[in-house]
């Protein structure tokens, strides 16, 4: 399960990068300058690996067991400029507690069968 928090959250911290990138910088540049290279990159990049993100959300949303609603928001956060970051800190909170409280049943599970 660590690892696919880890995995969701290189994802969540690279499209939420390349959202920012895309909206204060590329935009403006396309607009104001007429120059759309950067617009064109950083767009392509950030759709391709927002799918990416998605995929590794649904991951760790069903290995801690979130409700659906839950990851939805999480997949749209990754639409909105700056509130990526704010959704991986949430989910990051909820999932480390989620992975400790699995790996303490766990171990109590493991203590029970060594007692019996």
């Amino acid at each position: 399960m660590r690892g696919a928090l880890t995995r969701y959250r290189v994802m969540a911290y690279v499209v939420g990068c390349l959202l920012v990138v895309l909206v204060c910088v590329g935009i403006p540049l396309q607009v104001w300058a007429g120059d759309d290279r950067l617009e064109e990159v950083a767009g392509v990049a950030h759709g391709w690996l927002y799918m990416l993100l998605i995929i590794t959300a649904v991951d760790l949303g069903r290995r801690v067991r979130w409700p659906w609603w839950r990851i939805i928001i999480i997949a749209l956060a990754g639409t909105v400029p700056f509130v990526t970051f704010i959704a991986e800190h949430f989910a990051t909170k909820d999932a480390r507690l989620r992975i400790a409280a699995a790996e303490e049943r766990e171990r109590r599970a493991a203590d029970a069968r060594s007692d019996s």
